[in-house]
């Protein structure tokens, strides 16, 4: 896929209050990950890895406390895919590599008798070694789920199956989707029952 970059490269390396990548806590991290690593692509794999493995998928370990800000989702070791995102993100950015944010927009149950949409968060990141971005998933894997760091073919969490409606945007956004932000920030924890019916359905652009 070729992605859409419309924003100037500075933007990818801002600090926010959820890509909170000056943060004591995100910094000393990733320099603690990174620290003998000696070039830019074991930088950003390892920081990649660690996010996809180390930090929790909110949703597999049944946690029902809400994260987002990137220094709150590593200290709790958890979060859903945006939250990860959005630490991946910070991790990234704290170390000096431009990084943003993609969506996909997909089917969370094809069982049901009307096919119900959310939206996927992952990242893309800048390596200058390539002069081009690449995209990573640090959603977490699991039996039927295999994102790989990859720098030739994408190896994302979910195929999009266009067929049935599923959107892959090839947008990448300095900034998380506001929509993210408030399903996010509006409550401390997820109704377990509904959790899935309470993600954005598709970005606020559209």
């Amino acid at each position: 896929m070729q992605l859409v970059i419309t924003e100037d490269k500075r933007a990818y390396l801002d600090s926010s209050i959820a890509i909170d990548c000056n943060h004591p806590t995100i910094k000393k991290k990733s320099r603690s990950l990174t620290t003998s690593s000696q070039t830019e692509i074991e930088k950003v794999k390892l920081l990649f890895e660690f996010v996809r493995d180390e930090i929790s998928h909110s949703f597999d370990i049944q946690n029902v406390n809400r994260t987002w800000r990137a220094s709150e989702v590593l200290v709790q070791g958890h979060g859903i895919c945006f939250a990860k995102s959005h630490l991946l993100a910070a991790m990234v950015r704290s170390i000096g590599i431009p990084a943003g944010f993609c969506y996909q927009k997909l089917i969370i149950d094809e069982k049901l008798s009307k096919p119900y949409f959310i939206l996927h968060g992952l990242n893309a990141i800048y390596l200058d070694t390539y002069k081009q971005w690449i995209r990573l998933d640090p959603r977490g894997n699991k039996p039927g789920v295999l994102a790989e760091f990859s720098l030739e073919t994408e190896q994302l969490a979910f195929p999009v199956r266009e067929e049935l409606g599923e959107i892959d945007y090839p947008h990448v956004f300095s900034k998380p989707d506001p929509s993210v932000i408030e399903c996010l920030s509006n409550s401390h924890c997820w109704n377990w029952k509904t959790r899935h019916r309470q993600l954005p359905s598709d970005l606020s652009s559209r």
